[in-house]
């Protein structure tokens, strides 16, 4: 595959636009379009079939597309160090035998992935397809990226996901000022387990510590455990962190009611009585939460180099067994348990433990990051072979065949499925902690189930990839906490964003580093009242102010 070619790009639709007028109407396939633009984000494709052109290729609701012709399309493609791209890989030859496409690769480092996605889309020299998007607010003002929800009609395997799994209120989090949305978001049926606590249970329960009675925890409750394993075992601390504390700190944030770790963002928090935005993180929940791993910290439980170490430290500890508590999510545990020193240990992720605010679940969202349209595709392809590639990405992304597709590879050569519909996966390939001493990757050798295309799809497809202590993991969660509600999103203009942002980035930056000051004890916690005027004097006020005034002109499109 060689790498995105504007003028390749522009030679293929040419040859495209021929072969859609040579087409026979025998080839079309279950449903067609009517090729124009939305005029609406709801617009439905209703028309008869007697009004609709012949089309080249085959789509519709879970119907395989597949082009009459080779197709090729661009692609920006985030290379993971842990699965280095293949040019063989099953993965390409999969989908070019099903569909007759192929892709124009735009090959970036995953650690520069980011940086070449802004560099590329604000050149104008993006490639068509730009999945594995996390945050796309900032590519709007640009005009590079397509409003993909004035698109969405011709898409209906992703439609139906919608109406299916009732994702409405789901994507109101995508729009922007405009009213619309410039991404395709991978899509869950129901969310996930998310990250919690790797706990060492056998050393647990020798302390003397219930762990029946754990998916009651508070974070008191967690509290109480660790003290006890810290008084039985003698060690220097219980919990050291990984990914600097940032899981941790998002995590137990949300049993508090305020913001930190990586969820932090702008501080805010939406208040579902008053239907108004309050600055979080000066409030006296924020207190209580800093609070809390201040005792931690004060008490020897937590190991304060959990806020610096490098991740491969706070692991050598864990595996070590100079640490009983880790946090990450349940395919960190399937692999940290093949490299536990002790050959007894025994390793148990604990539900996230409640808090102030009641047991709330952590994940909330059933989105997952997503996909962007280049504009590049609408110019260069013009509008019909436009949403022909659209057709694709909605059978890749959206379809169910799709969805197996890139998860678990080619039935009868990488998995096989049983009369119930059970996938099982070849003994000799592993993945996602099943099969552990198989020789081969289903990621590394075959390029299925990676993270550039193997996310969102129904709940079975989501249990299918989960060993059962991780389904009973997820079940926990979904079972014992309380779903939140969705907050809306603050629908700022571009010049709307850019006075935000200059409030936003100096604010949070001195509540981050005030908030690891109180943790670790670097700062009095009898000097509260002045970091709340602090962060008054930083602009939390206004941005407050401002929330709730961009909240009120756009509450009507958001069902407020």
């Amino acid at each position: 595959m060689k790498r995105f070619s504007r003028r390749m790009g522009m030679i293929l639709s040419v040859i495209m636009i021929m072969f859609v007028v040579a087409a026979c109407s025998g080839n079309n396939g279950n449903s067609g379009g009517n090729n124009k633009p939305a005029e609406s984000n709801a617009a439905s494709n209703d028309a008869t079939q007697s009004e609709k052109p012949a089309e080249d290729y085959a789509f519709g609701e879970d119907v395989t597309f597949h082009s009459n012709e080779p197709v090729t399309y661009s692609m920006m493609y985030s290379d993971h160090e842990g699965y280095p791209y293949k040019e063989d890989w099953r993965f390409w030859s999969a989908i070019k035998e099903k569909t007759n496409v192929s892709f124009d690769l735009a090959i970036t480092a995953r650690t520069e992935y980011e940086n070449q996605k802004s560099l590329l889309v604000n050149s104008g020299d993006a490639p068509y397809i730009i999945p594995k998007t996390y945050e796309e607010a900032a590519f709007v003002a640009g005009g590079q990226i397509v409003p993909i929800s004035d698109y969405v009609q011709y898409m209906p395997n992703f439609q139906k996901a919608v109406k299916n799994w009732g994702m409405e209120e789901d994507l109101k989090v995508k729009l922007q000022a405009d009213g619309k949305y410039y991404v395709l978001p991978g899509l869950w049926e129901s969310p996930g387990g998310g990250y919690s606590y790797i706990i060492r249970k056998d050393i647990f329960e020798k302390a003397g510590v219930d762990l029946s009675k754990q998916t009651s925890w508070t974070y008191e409750d967690f509290y109480e455990a660790m003290k006890k394993v810290k008084e039985f075992t003698g060690k220097k601390y219980v919990l050291s962190d990984t990914s600097k504390g940032e899981s941790t700190l998002n995590i137990a944030a949300v049993e508090y009611g305020v913001t930190a770790g990586w969820g932090k963002a702008n501080g805010m928090r939406f208040n579902q009585d008053t239907k108004q935005f309050e600055f979080a993180d000066n409030t006296q929940d924020y207190k209580d939460f800093v609070t809390y791993f201040n005792k931690l910290i004060t008490e020897g439980i937590m190991d304060p180099e959990s806020f610096t170490q490098e991740d491969d430290a706070a692991k050598s500890k864990f595996f070590k067994g100079d640490s009983f508590v880790v946090n990450g999510n349940y395919q960190l545990l399937a692999d940290y348990q093949t490299k536990m020193e002790d050959p007894n240990a025994e390793l148990y992720m604990i539900t996230q433990p409640g808090g102030p605010k009641g047991q709330l679940q952590v994940e909330t969202s059933r989105l997952e990051n997503g996909v962007m349209i280049s504009q590049n595709a609408l110019k260069d392809l013009g509008e019909e072979e436009f949403i022909k590639m659209l057709r694709f990405v909605d059978w890749l992304w959206y379809s169910e065949e799709g969805q197996t597709l890139s998860l678990w590879g080619v039935e009868g050569e990488t998995y096989s499925k049983d009369a119930s519909g059970k996938i099982t996966l070849n003994s000799d390939i592993s993945y996602n902690g099943m099969n552990p001493t198989a020789t081969k990757k289903l990621n590394v050798d075959y390029g299925f189930g990676s993270g550039m295309f193997a996310y969102g799809g129904s709940s079975n497809l989501r249990m299918s990839k989960m060993t059962e202590g991780e389904k009973d993991f997820v079940s926990r969660v979904l079972n014992d906490r309380t779903p939140r509600k969705l907050a809306p999103p603050i629908m700022a203009n571009p010049d709307e964003s850019e006075q935000l942002n200059l409030i936003s980035k100096p604010l949070m930056d001195y509540v981050n580093t005030m908030t690891l000051k109180f943790i670790t004890g670097q700062e009095k916690l009898e000097n509260w009242d002045k970091y709340v005027e602090q962060v008054k004097a930083n602009g939390s006020d206004r941005y407050t102010q401002m929330a709730n005034e961009i909240f009120e002109k756009t509450k009507s499109t958001l069902g407020y």
